[in-house]
């Protein structure tokens, strides 16, 4: 008897999902310089590495700062395990008050960084609020899918360090700001610890890509010193000393210089006195006793041994050496004989505001030391061969070029391929990009939610909500016209006004029959309003806006900022 041949059962259980990657995002840091925010997720977890700022270009008027967008963080702060912090510069931390203003979750760093982020909470009076804990190179914080480890690299601040995540597939390696300095002014980078991490296997690498474009090797701090040290001998009267604040390595080496060349010293500008009592707290700016003077004695010294160490390298405004140049500052002026010395390089973005402070300077009979005239000042990035040392140590499998503009990016892109990267393992992304990385492979992700905030006044305004920018391009460019006026809601008749005031669009003494011709215009086009239906405010406001950009426009060209005010009685 022939059996027939039966086909198995079918059946409903699934076939085992397969395991999720590990996600790596950037909100901030990556085709642009500062704000740097970069993430690392897995299943429940979320490890953050740093929460910078950004200045503004001149294009954003009356913004003081830029941060990340941090809805997504927000979504998933179930799953946030901590913020974990490379160094102490501003572009790295600045961010910190209004991410905590919005989230709550535990910061770590390392010495010098966290007495930088606390005495930036205790300005925006959060200290209270914060959950900071002091990392050291070999500590280890492991949670249920992830752990953090770290590593000691050189950069232009102490405690600098890379961060290394350990996740199922393999370590995740943040290099945070670094170049290998041979002869440095503080603890060596750990260069055993590197290898040692690129021995055991890395599955991505995010790399400071800043001066990716520039050859060779970023030159030591060493020889910053003794350059400090020529300048300050070849100077005879007063110098002022300018730089970034946080560039505590550069302090240091102007302390020694000072001390050898027997001038005191005067600290001007609110963050350089803050991180001079810090540095000096924590070892790292040791300055002997008697040295530190009070700036209004300055008077009380020969010129030939006063040395004032100030802000403003960057020509902020308000920046100490910026009020200097303008004589806006109440207790220092320049005058003929004193040398200035600027010993940083431009941001992008800032040289007009330098340049116009080192005129400023001349024309007051100083002598202006800037740029590369005594190599008094080198980067803390490295370059070319700095960055292939980095991808030769640690080996990842992934590649993602960070912290950078979008040409830096590409050019650290091709040195990885030049080390022996493939191609298709290097990936140069966009902020709100995700990377999703497997053991064995790795693809672009979805998009996260993501952007700018700006910061005026203290208060977080997302660049989606930009009427500010809006109204503030219309007033730099334009003038602002105000119009005010009285209205009876229940006849819908102007009992007084309107009455327009210009500021920054007419000269209002040359222009006054323009601007009666205009009240005359609006309260005749408004009246008329009133008589064909009900009173609206609204309707009312931007009835008279509309009408007085047209009839502006075809006057004069021009389109101000209208500002009505409507009392209602």
């Amino acid at each position: 008897m022939n059996v027939a041949a039966t086909k198995p059962a079918k059946t409903n259980r699934r076939s085992k999902s397969s395991p999720p990657p590990v996600r790596i995002f950037s909100l901030g840091g990556i085709g642009e310089i500062g704000k740097n925010m970069y993430g690392i997720e897995y299943r429940d977890e979320i490890i953050l590495i740093d929460a910078g700022l950004k200045f503004p270009d001149s294009r954003l008027t009356g913004i003081d700062c830029i941060i990340p967008d941090i809805r997504y963080l927000i979504e998933n702060k179930h799953k946030m395990k901590g913020l974990f912090l490379t160094h102490g510069h501003e572009d790295h931390i600045g961010a910190i008050p209004y991410v905590l203003r919005q989230l709550q979750l535990p910061i770590y760093g390392g010495p010098l960084t966290i007495g930088l982020v606390k005495a930036k909470l205790e300005e925006h009076r959060l200290l209270g609020q914060a959950e900071l804990h002091v990392f050291h190179e070999n500590d280890r914080y492991a949670f249920k899918h992830l752990a953090v480890h770290f590593f000691r690299t050189t950069h232009s601040i102490p405690d600098a360090f890379g961060i290394v995540v350990d996740t199922p597939y393999g370590s995740i390696v943040h290099t945070g700001d670094f170049k290998f300095d041979f002869t440095p002014e503080d603890r060596p980078a750990d260069l055993f610890k590197m290898a040692s991490v690129g021995g055991d296997g890395v599955l991505a690498l995010l790399a400071d890509s800043t001066n990716s474009e520039k050859e060779g090797f970023t030159p030591s701090e060493r020889r910053v010193g003794d350059a400090i040290l020529d300048s300050f001998r070849g100077c005879h009267g007063r110098i002022l000393f300018a730089t970034f604040a946080s560039n505590v390595h550069r302090l240091q080496q102007v302390v020694e210089a000072a001390t050898l060349v027997n001038r005191k010293i005067a600290v001007i500008g609110r963050s350089m006195e803050k991180v001079f009592a810090i540095g000096q707290d924590l070892g790292y700016i040791r300055v002997p006793e008697g040295m530190l003077i009070d700036v209004k004695h300055i008077d009380r010294y020969p010129e030939e041994q006063v040395l004032i160490v100030c802000t403003g390298s960057q020509g902020e405004p308000n920046a100490a050496l910026s009020r200097i140049a303008s004589g806006a500052h109440r207790n220092v002026q320049v005058y003929p004989g004193d040398t200035v010395i600027y010993s940083s390089s431009p941001i992008p973005g800032n040289a007009q505001n330098i340049n116009r402070s080192i005129d400023l300077l001349l024309r007051a009979g100083a002598n202006v030391i800037y740029g590369s005239i005594f190599d008094i000042h080198t980067s803390g990035h490295g370059c070319r061969e700095d960055l292939k040392l980095m991808l030769s140590f640690i080996r990842p499998k992934y590649f993602i070029p960070i912290h950078g503009e979008y040409r830096m990016l590409l050019s650290h892109r091709n040195l990885a391929l030049q080390t022996g990267i493939p191609e298709d393992h290097v990936f140069v992304m966009n902020i709100g990009d995700t990377l999703s990385v497997y053991r064995n492979r790795a693809k672009r992700g979805r998009t996260i939610p993501s952007g700018q905030v700006l910061i005026s006044n203290g208060e977080m305004r997302p660049t989606y909500e930009d009427t500010l920018l809006v109204e503030r391009m219309e007033l730099a460019q334009e003038g602002i016209v105000i119009v005010v006026m009285t209205v009876d809601r229940k006849t819908r008749q102007i009992l007084a006004g309107p009455d327009i005031v210009s500021r920054g669009f007419v000269y209002m003494q040359d222009a006054r029959p323009l601007l009666r011709r205009a009240e005359a215009m609006l309260k005749r086009s408004l009246n008329r309003l009133g008589e064909k239906e009900s009173y609206d405010q609204n309707v009312w406001l931007r009835a008279t806006q509309q009408q007085l950009r047209r009839y502006f426009s075809k006057e004069v060209g021009r389109t101000p900022h209208i500002m009505p005010s409507i009392l209602e009685v």
